[in-house]
């Protein structure tokens, strides 16, 4: 019987819909360090339907569509979140809020990839507890 769940999948495994197939897996591999795995399907005119690439431990889905790529937002962690920054910024990220240390007690920032998708870049550095959140939040956003 077979698995409900690919065993190199999680319950949630992300799928992103972009322009350029190609150029999305070449970006996420200088960006991100990204790994293809398997091999791509493509269809009768050569668009990439389904291709899958590991970054870190987690394996994200790509797929081309020829009108507008679906939204998504990333979340990712990160060992070095400030030289996985640096690189998916020299490999031609656009910066929507820059890397910082964060109330919440992550340090993160969020970069958009040339295909439109928002990621998250994400360090944990303190444990902060519900109460503390509150107060730094209060005192950042008045």
């Amino acid at each position: 019987m077979a698995r409900p769940i690919p065993e190199h999948l999680h319950t949630v495994t992300p799928r992103l819909v972009v322009r350029d197939g190609s150029a999305a897996i070449d970006f996420y591999r200088r960006a991100f360090g990204a790994e293809e795995i398997g091999d791509r399907f493509t269809g009768p005119a050569g668009e990439l339907i389904h291709a899958e690439i590991r970054i870190g431990d987690s394996v994200v889905m790509i797929s081309e569509e020829d009108v507008e790529p679906a939204g998504a937002i990333m979340a990712t962690y990160w060992p070095d979140v400030d030289a996985v920054w640096e690189r998916a910024v020299a490999a031609g990220a656009e910066v929507i809020y820059p890397l910082e240390d964060q109330f919440y007690g992550d340090r993160a920032g969020r970069i958009r990839d040339p295909s439109g998708h928002q990621w998250m870049l994400a360090q944990h550095i303190e444990d902060v507890t519900h109460e503390e959140m509150a107060r730094r939040a209060a005192e950042q956003f008045g």
